[in-house]
Order: C-alpha cells, then structure tokens, then sequence
C-alpha cells in the first residue's frame, strides 16, 4: 500500500501540460490595371554621296531655324566630268524628326503621340468590372477586367502549437 501511496503522490507532482495554440489568417487581393507607355527616339537627318567620274559642287545640310524643327537637304551640283565614260553616283537624304508642339497629358491620357522615326507603344488597361474580395471563412471572388488587367486573391491560414 505504502507503494501504491508513493506512485499516487509522485503522479500528483507531476507538472500540468502548459500547450498554446495559436492561429493566424491573413488575406491580401491584389488588383492591376496596366498604365499606357510610348517610348519615342527623334532621329537626326543625314546626309551622304558618293561616286566616280563626277564634277561636283557638294550639297548637304542645312542647319534648321530652331532647335525643334529637322535640318533640310541643300542640294548640290553635278556633271559627269568625262563624257560617254562610265560614272556611278550616289545620293542619300533622311529628313530627321522635327519636334511636335503641344503635346499634352489628360487624365492620363497623351492626345497624340508624336510622330518620330522610332515609336513603341502600349495601349493601357482598361478597369471594366475588375474587383475583388476576400471573406473571413477565406472566400475569394475575383472578378476580371478588360484587356491589361490582372486579379490575385491570397488567403492564408496558419496554426502554431507549442
């Protein structure tokens, strides 16, 4: 009996269980119109010739009357130099860029674009019925937009027990 008394009284000393649970739920939704772009490079004038057998008064550029407007060709003069001889000649004119005026943002929106050499560009998102929306039992409903949109719901649930 003193035994079964020992083993009770050594049962009851033993420390209570001490366990925490812990939950945590987070939820995030995301929604993304994309944003119209245009990325413009101006691109200057050139000028070239060349060739064999030919006279010339050389032509070229003109320096243009503003700092937005394009330089313009000055033609030159040339004569073949032996008559009924072969020649070749060669003459090259790119008319550059010249800068626009007025070119104006409106509600995000640019009017018109300008018209330079080299031009990229993106037509933005459009909203529509883009939303979303997450409950407290994690119930997603997402719902999509027109062309350049994107929805992500997340819901996370986690528990910790120690």
């Amino acid at each position: 009996m003193k035994k079964l008394a020992l083993l009770f009284g050594m049962v009851l000393m033993a420390a209570p269980a001490h366990a925490d649970l812990i939950t945590k739920h987070s939820s995030s939704v995301q929604l993304t119109v994309d944003a119209a772009a245009s990325q413009a490079t101006r691109l200057g004038s050139t000028y070239s010739v060349s060739g064999n057998n030919v006279s010339a008064t050389l032509g070229g550029l003109t320096a243009p009357a503003s700092a937005t407007d394009a330089a313009t060709m000055n033609s030159g003069t040339y004569t073949q130099t032996t008559a009924g001889s072969a020649f070749s000649f060669t003459e090259t004119f790119n008319g550059g860029d010249a800068i626009p005026t007025g070119t104006t943002v409106s509600s995000g929106v640019v009017g018109s674009l300008p018209a330079f050499g080299s031009v990229t560009t993106t037509s933005g998102g459009v909203a529509g019925s883009l939303g979303g929306s997450i409950d407290s039992a994690g119930t997603m409903s997402l719902t999509a937009g027109g062309a350049g949109t994107s929805a992500t719901g997340q819901f996370v649930s986690e528990i910790t027990i120690r």
